[in-house]
């Protein structure tokens, strides 16, 4: 091998400085490749539309943006996941764990959440019209602002109980209940 170098390093002008040049090439290769375990994980703004997510873990993940408009997420685990201004339209969430996730401003619109935990999740000024939230856990979720009304406002003040570890506020006053007793 080392007479090999020789005879392309007496050929080649400059051989030893392409032999560095390639070693750095590879180094920084080697480099990115590895950068993914060394920033943050985050699919800002993507595009999960009418996607089978089932039983996906996107907990801690930042979503910040994202669209799962009409997607099935069903036993997903999105727990402390920030979701906050995420479009969840027509989302198919039964059975998903959103403990602790930051659900702020998310459009919930005609999701179904039936089963969900959302224990400890932040919702403040998220759309819920027309969102199917049946059996679901909410011990300390944080609904401020979030326009609730009717039997579906009455199901969740009948087991909401708790007080929300980042807001300080209790359940029961963020869905405005009748009364505030936990």
């Amino acid at each position: 091998m080392t007479q090999i170098y020789q005879t392309i390093r007496g050929v080649i002008p400059g051989f030893s400085g392409i032999r560095r040049w390639l070693s750095m090439v590879v180094l920084v290769g080697l480099i990115m490749l590895s950068w993914e375990s060394w920033v943050p994980t985050s699919v800002w703004a993507a595009n999960f539309d009418k996607e089978n997510l089932m039983g996906a873990d996107l907990s801690g993940q930042d979503l910040t943006q994202a669209s799962f408009t009409q997607t099935n997420l069903r036993k997903s685990n999105l727990s402390h996941a920030d979701l906050s201004g995420v479009r969840l339209f027509g989302a198919f969430l039964v059975d998903a764990d959103l403990t602790g996730a930051n659900l702020s401003f998310a459009t919930l619109d005609s999701a179904r959440l039936s089963g969900a935990n959302l224990s400890d999740a932040i919702l403040e000024g998220a759309f819920a019209y027309n969102t199917l939230l049946d059996n679901v856990v909410i011990d300390g979720a944080d609904f401020t602002d979030v326009d609730l009304s009717g039997k579906m406002l009455d199901a969740l003040c009948a087991v909401a109980q708790g007080t929300n570890s980042t807001t300080g506020r209790q359940t029961r006053d963020t869905l405005n209940c009748a009364d505030s007793s936990s």
